[in-house]
C-alpha cells in the first residue's frame, strides 16, 4: 500500500522558538497599541479609559486591580497573539484564503470584541450585552480591532 504525502502546507503553524518570539513580539506590539488607544485616545472620545481590568475583576469576581491589569496584560501578550496563529488565521486560510492580511487582522479584533463584550461580559459577568452598545461599546470595538491588525502584521513581518 503506497502512503499518500500532501503536498499541500498545513494551516496550523510549526511550534517553534521562532513562532513563540513572534507571538510574542505580535502581543507586547499589539498590546502597547491597545493601551495608548485605551487610555490616551478613547478618554477624548468618551470622557474616560477603557479599563478592561474592571471587567476581568467582575468576571473573575476579586478586587484587585493590579492582578487584574496583570490577568488582561497576559491575555493580551501570550494568549490571544496564539489564538490568531492557531485558531484564526488557519480558519482564514481554510475559509477565504486570499483574504489580504489586513482583513484577517480586521477579523481577528471584531471576534476578540465579541469575546470580550458578549462572552465575557454578558455571559460570565452578567453585564448587559455589549454593554448596552453605549459609546465605550465602539471604542472598544476600535480597539480590539487595532489590537487583531498588529498582531497580524507583526505575523507578517516576521514571515510565519
Amino acid at each position: 500500500m503506497t502512503a499518500l504525502i500532501s503536498t499541500k502546507p498545513s494551516l496550523l503553524p510549526a511550534l517553534s522558538r521562532h513562532l513563540i518570539v513572534t507571538a510574542l513580539l505580535a502581543g507586547l506590539a499589539a498590546d502597547l497599541t491597545w493601551e495608548f488607544w485605551a487610555r490616551i485616545l478613547t478618554p477624548l472620545w468618551v470622557g474616560g479609559p477603557l479599563e478592561p481590568a474592571a471587567l476581568v475583576q467582575s468576571v473573575f469576581g476579586f478586587r484587585n486591580p493590579v492582578l487584574a491589569e496583570l490577568i488582561h496584560a497576559v491575555v493580551g501578550v501570550v494568549f490571544y497573539p496564539l489564538g490568531y496563529l492557531f485558531i484564526a488565521r488557519p480558519l482564514q486560510r481554510l475559509v477565504v484564503p486570499s483574504l489580504p492580511v489586513l482583513l484577517t487582522g480586521v477579523g481577528f479584533g471584531i471576534g476578540l470584541w465579541v469575546f470580550a463584550l458578549y462572552v465575557m461580559a454578558h455571559l460570565i459577568a452578567g453585564l448587559p450585552a455589549f454593554l448596552g452598545f453605549i459609546t465605550l461599546t465602539w471604542a472598544s470595538l476600535v480597539g480590539h480591532v487595532l489590537f487583531g491588525v498588529v498582531v497580524a502584521l507583526v505575523v507578517r513581518a516576521r514571515g510565519d
